[in-house]
């Protein structure tokens, strides 16, 4: 058995004498999330191997997964024992034969490696073993999806030079130079050269094929496709025949595409690809509407006049040219420089008199963490807003929508940790707090502890409702205000004054919970263990917040996000793994971004209720995410695996590309 340090090996023999490898990670190792993350990138890349081809006549060539535990104490995945001898014991005894037979299944191992989207990276000659008949890949430890970027790994000569380098992309190809190299080794009983075709190549009539095709040859993009390599040496493509299996989310992804059809007709916008049309305004009424005219929605606020200076000191702070509204109260506040108060240690409002400070950066620095009231207010319930919501733009708010124990307060964490973490500066997005002291709060008391691995407390009910956290977020050259409001699930079910604020809330996500939505027995352990039900009625938050929301016509035209949160209780489904094993995408666009909402709307329609997905239905631009605020379970005040947050920036993303604040000429239609 070959050595998988942190992971412990060992032979167990089940009923009936069935001989099965265990790697376990043991609890020595639980400090690190990497160990538990490979482990868990393993299983979900021979889940799909074994869904895909473990049945005849391809189950030989892979070393077949029988099970695994994943939040067992020490998380462990189960192998059918190895059968046949690592072939580096048949180097220069393969039969001419056997030599072919070798080629051709290790070609075909690849082709259907790649048709599940995966590239091996540790094919050599002591990991791939030969029983005479089939050679049989080594376990899937250290495979990495097509298109992500490559981690350095491999010895020379058998892993690709790009490989070892971890430069670029994962690609086939890649598994393909390790086929050539090891068929090399077996006919000339040497290693060859780590960079460059064998001067000897020729000599070896059997390896034309791999010659041919480039397979020598680096990087990656010199070398034949699989498929071409197969038709070089005479071997039928399996998958170039197309497959007539039905896709069992086929009628769910049909009702996506009508109700989005449906929903573009009634908003009277073209079809998606005729985006020029949609987006040309003219004087004059077009023929169809523009979406961001048609919604208000995604056009940055216009520019403000610079503030005329002060006569007897530096520039006042820069106004919005309309006051911005409390977003407890939804009257307009306007700032007032003789209103500012700063907390002492006692939360207790202090005056804050800027008169006689002409410094420009202590001014501004006081400023920042200055805050002023509403004149709205009742005295004893003060609406307390930060001197930067009211001075650097259009204020966004947004709410978290979902049942109690959906895991609002979780995500909502974990997005923050993300964005404390520079998670948005790639999509051009830079984030500051809008109340350093604030903020810094939020961090320890909520941030720090779930990246500790601790559960957070519940969030309790409230007769006023304060948000969580605030960011000023910079992208497209608008600096906005961005708020956070997370209520607990009892609150947002019931008709209430706490509630008020939702009617001038300007983004939402709605986070919907799979223990109460979907109908899948595989959660009922988990519904069990944390006393969740089942439902086909929906999120009975999701309809009182949708009921009272303010719309336009038929729609509601905030922008809103669905995510559909714990999406790692359901990780191994074909549609969920596509997303969830993958980090987010470099670059956005309505097309990706479209397609992530179809396989969430069709999963959840296929295993669930239309119920559950009625913030699509009613609200005029919503996108649908599969996350994972934690990426694992927890046990009693814990998750004793760690937090491996999944995905969780996609709902903001898709908010921020509907409110205008995402730069990017291919984000013009998020969310419809």
């Amino acid at each position: 058995m070959p050595e998988r340090e942190p992971l412990l090996a060992r032979q167990v023999t089940l009923g009936k004498g069935w001989r099965v490898i265990q790697y376990r990670l043991p609890r020595s190792a639980h400090g690190g999330a990497d160990a538990y993350g490979a482990l868990e990138r393993e299983v979900s890349a021979a889940v799909a191997v074994e869904r895909q081809h473990g049945a005849e006549p391809y189950s030989e060539l892979f070393t077949r997964l029988v099970g695994f535990h994943l939040d067992a104490p020490e998380p462990f995945v189960l192998y059918k024992a190895h059968a046949g001898r690592p072939v580096a014991e048949r180097q220069g005894a393969l039969t001419v034969a056997e030599q072919h037979k070798v080629l051709s299944q290790l070609a075909l191992a690849v082709r259907l490696l790649e048709d599940v989207q995966l590239v091996h990276r540790d094919i050599n000659p002591y990991t791939v073993r030969w029983d005479g008949t089939h050679v049989r890949l080594g376990e899937l430890y250290r495979t990495q999806r097509v298109g992500e970027p490559r981690e350095a790994f491999g010895a020379a000569p058998w892993a690709a030079p790009e490989q070892r380098d971890g430069a670029g992309t994962a690609d086939p190809r890649d598994d393909l130079w390790s086929v050539a190299r090891l068929m090399y080794f077996l006919l000339s009983g040497r290693p060859g050269d780590a960079t460059a075709p064998p001067e000897d190549l020729a000599d070896f009539r059997r390896l034309a094929a791999l010659s041919e095709s480039g397979s020598f040859a680096s990087p990656a993009a010199m070398r034949a496709a699989p498929a071409e390599l197969m038709r070089l040496l005479n071997v039928g493509d399996p998958l170039a025949v197309v497959s007539s299996a039905p896709d069992p989310l086929g009628r769910a992804r049909a009702d996506f595409d009508a109700r989005l059809a449906e929903k573009r007709d009634r908003l009277g916008l073209e079809a998606p690809a005729d985006q020029e049309q949609v987006y040309v305004e003219l004087v004059d009424p077009p023929p169809r509407r523009s979406l961001r005219r048609l919604l208000g929605a995604g056009r940055p606020p216009a520019p403000r006049p610079a503030a005329e200076p002060r006569q007897d000191g530096p520039a006042d702070v820069p106004l919005p040219t309309r006051p911005p509204l409390c977003p407890h109260c939804l009257l307009p506040v306007h700032y007032d420089e003789t209103q500012l108060f700063t907390l002492d240690s006692k939360k207790e409002p202090r005056k804050l008199d800027l008169s006689a400070e002409y410094r420009p950066m202590h001014r501004q620095d006081a400023l920042r963490q200055a805050f002023q009231m509403c004149p709205h207010a009742d005295e004893d319930q003060p609406h307390r807003l930060p001197v930067p919501y009211l001075t650097s733009g259009e204020p966004l708010t947004v709410a978290m929508v979902g049942s109690s124990a959906a895991g609002k307060t979780h995500l909502l964490a974990a997005m923050l940790g993300e964005i404390e973490q520079g998670g948005l500066e790639p999509y051009g997005l830079k984030c500051l707090p809008l109340n350093p002291e604030e903020h810094r709060e939020y961090l320890a008391e909520t941030v720090h502890p779930l990246h500790r691995g601790e559960v957070l407390r519940r969030t309790g009910q409230v007769r006023f409702a304060e948000f969580a956290d605030g960011l000023l977020v910079t992208g497209h050259g608008v600096t906005r205000p961005v708020v956070f409001f997370d209520l607990a699930g009892e609150d947002l079910a019931q008709n209430s004054d706490v509630t008020r604020f939702l009617m001038g809330v300007g983004a939402f996500i709605f986070v919907l919970d799979p223990l109460r939505a979907l109908r899948l027995p595989q959660l009922d352990p988990v519904r069990e263990r944390t006393g969740l039900v089942q439902r086909d009625l929906g999120d009975e938050a999701f309809a009182t917040v949708l009921g009272r929301i303010p719309r336009t016509g038929p729609y509601i035209t905030a922008p809103a996000a669905v995510a559909l949160n714990k999406s790692d209780l359901v990780r191994f489904d074909p549609s969920v793994d596509r997303w969830l094993a993958r980090g987010l995408p470099a670059v956005l666009d309505d097309g990706t971004l479209r397609a992530e909402s179809r396989d969430v709307h069709a999963f959840v329609r296929h295993h669930g209720s239309q119920a559950w997905l009625k913030p699509f239905d009613d609200c005029a631009r919503c996108t649908l995410h599969f996350v994972a605020a934690t990426g694992g379970q927890e046990r009693g005040e814990t998750f004793p695996h760690g937090v491996r947050p999944r995905r969780v920036l996609a709902p903001l993303l898709s908010l921020f590309a509907m409110c205008g604040l995402l730069p990017g000429a291919d984000l013009r239609e998020t969310g419809v």
